[in-house]
């Protein structure tokens, strides 16, 4: 296993370093100079050449992106163009809301598919299995800012049961938990009618496998059969999904995050591209696009803590 491990942890430094490397190019081509976008159009040429060595922008590019790259490996993302203040501030105070956003997303969307998706495997072809299915692709089909609005309209704005959007900060944590509500329903649809079909998929794969049926015949009922066997190793899939999953609702929550007026990360990266604040920018997605390395890093480990036949291939 730590061998394994290992050969991951290898694989996860040369991700990072090529995801840095093409962030930094990618950020580096969008339009427009942060400089002239800070100062206005009628600022004067000279003011406008201060302000950018003044951030450091007549650097050359492998400086900028050397100094960048080794500021982040000691904690310091450097200072915002617009906001004057440092990076990693704004990161952590905007990741103290998606961060739980994500969680509780998540924590929703294996809270409903894993039942859901084991009573579809097992109801295989009666109405429940049908009901489900039907259920699922709705759930896929509605955009989740459009259920969203709907819930604006029916708890926040008709029942008066939740607010219609903001977050009132973590000094109230009941608060901060029913503001968050919401949008974690409204991230978790889609995603656990996803996870809920890849479920029952890969238990009605699992259940038609000769061992499961060896173990029928040594006197294991269906359901132990489930729990012993199939389930174990139905999770193979279902974990990439869930990696997947949660690496979205952290990265992609923009959309959702601006129906309900939520300072998140996503909402932050928008706000950074129209402003052109590159370094926010790059910061925040190198951060995003770390957080989603890191989580596949956990998943490979799950699997082979799942499927111990892994760790002789490394």
């Amino acid at each position: 296993m730590l061998r394994y491990a290992i050969k991951r942890l290898g694989s996860l430094v040369i991700s990072l370093i090529v995801a840095s490397l093409v962030i930094f190019a990618c950020i580096e081509v969008i339009p427009g100079d942060p400089a002239s976008f800070m100062l206005g159009i009628n600022a004067q040429p000279d003011t406008v050449a201060a302000l950018r060595e003044e951030l450091g922008l007549n650097a050359s590019l492998s400086a900028r992106y050397l100094s960048w790259v080794t500021g982040m490996m000691s904690g310091d993302f450097g200072t915002s163009y617009t906001y004057r203040t440092p990076v990693a501030e704004i990161i952590g105070e905007r990741l103290w809301l998606s961060l739980p956003l994500a969680l509780i997303a998540l924590g929703l969307t294996v809270l409903v598919a894993f039942p859901v998706g084991i009573l579809a495997a097992t109801k295989r072809g009666s109405w429940a299995d049908m009901s489900v299915m039907g259920a699922t692709q709705l759930g896929i089909a509605v955009p989740n800012f459009w259920f969203a609005m709907l819930m604006v309209v029916l708890f926040a704005i008709n029942l008066r049961w939740f607010s219609a959007g903001g977050f009132p900060g973590w000094e109230n944590p009941a608060a901060a938990l029913k503001a968050l509500t919401l949008p974690a329903i409204a991230l978790a649809l889609p995603q656990a009618s996803i996870l809920a079909r890849v479920m029952r998929s890969a238990l009605l794969d699992t259940l038609s496998e000769d061992y499961i049926r060896t173990s029928r015949a040594k006197g294991l009922t269906r359901r132990q059969s489930l729990w012993r066997h199939a389930l174990r190793n139905a999770m193979i899939p279902v974990l990439t999904i869930i990696g997947l999953q949660f690496s979205f609702l952290l990265a992609g929550a923009i959309i959702i995050e601006n129906v309900f007026y939520l300072p998140g990360l996503g909402r932050l990266v928008f706000q950074a591209i129209s402003q052109r604040d590159l370094i926010m920018v790059e910061s925040v997605v190198f951060l995003l696009v770390f957080a989603v390395i890191m989580v596949n890093f956990a998943v490979d480990l799950a699997y082979a803590w799942v499927d111990p036949r892994l760790r002789g291939r490394a």
